[in-house]
């Protein structure tokens, strides 16, 4: 999927194959054998070209990604738990950039980009919602907990 994805644009076997070999040995029917099942299983689409197919994602690597954790989160005894715990995990730079993405989902997405964070340094707070925007009992979704911080057992 990897190839498919940075290419962007529907490919033969033929392409996967030679472009796989440049890093190691492998054979024409392991490739296409994986994009058979990859069709099978709804992850690309195929067109007949000739003798051969071209196949093409059906959905981006970031749509992926989110229905991975999407199901991680879902799987959780304690979701709130597994997002502090997510959280936590997270450098300043990935948290200022979920920061990002909330503001985005929210419709409130700045006109430019917010600078980076300082290199090594923390992002600074994103200030709190006013109350008249928030909704009883319900935390800003803008800001994100730092490593240790909240309440894993809520």
């Amino acid at each position: 999927m990897t190839r498919v994805w940075e290419w962007n644009r529907p490919v033969t076997v033929r392409e996967v194959l030679e472009d796989l070999q440049k890093e190691r040995s492998i054979a024409y029917t392991t490739v296409m054998t994986v994009l058979d099942n990859l069709h099978q299983k709804g992850w690309v689409r195929r067109e007949a070209e000739g003798r051969a197919y071209r196949y093409e994602a059906v959905s981006t690597r970031a749509a992926y990604s989110a229905a991975l954790m999407n199901e991680a989160w879902s799987a959780s005894d304690n979701p709130a738990a597994a997002l502090v715990a997510f959280f936590g995990m997270m450098s300043p730079e990935q948290r200022y950039a979920l920061r990002d993405a909330v503001r985005m989902v929210q419709g409130d997405e700045p006109a430019e980009p917010a600078p980076a964070p300082p290199p090594g340094g923390r992002a600074e707070r994103e200030p709190p919602v006013p109350p008249e925007q928030a909704e009883e009992g319900e935390a800003d979704a803008g800001e994100v907990p730092a490593a240790g911080s909240g309440d894993p057992g809520r």
